[in-house]
């Protein structure tokens, strides 16, 4: 359907993953198989969830995904304040971090009503 890496939405998402991996390698071992690994996974399911919607044959599909990614992105952003309270993510990293996010949150609700809207 479409190439995903085209999409800003897709880039800065995967952007945000990406610093969601980094900046949980500083987190505490006990924490591994806890905060980290659900960190990670949400933040790494919303651009795959937005790939495996443009890999699919239909524009309905597409928008079932992105309310999975967009549901992602409210875990990962619950993460980073979880992480931020703990202390785990000092302000400085935190504060970028979540800005991102909701802002991720917002493309993806304005591309799912505009698959809607085309439909």
């Amino acid at each position: 359907m479409k190439d995903f890496r085209q999409l800003s939405i897709w880039q800065r998402s995967h952007h945000l993953t990406l610093a969601v991996y980094t900046l949980t390698k500083g987190f505490p071992k006990d924490e591994q198989y806890g905060l980290t690994s659900q960190l990670r996974r949400a933040s790494a399911s919303i651009p795959a969830n937005i790939a495996e919607g443009c890999g699919r044959d239909s524009e309905a599909e597409l928008k079932r995904f992105l309310d999975i990614a967009h549901g992602s992105a409210a875990e990962a952003d619950y993460h980073l304040l979880l992480a931020h309270e703990l202390g785990y993510l000092n302000s400085s990293d935190y504060a970028p971090l979540a800005k991102e996010v909701g802002e991720i949150k917002r493309m993806i609700g304005a591309f799912a009503r505009k698959l809607k809207a085309d439909r």
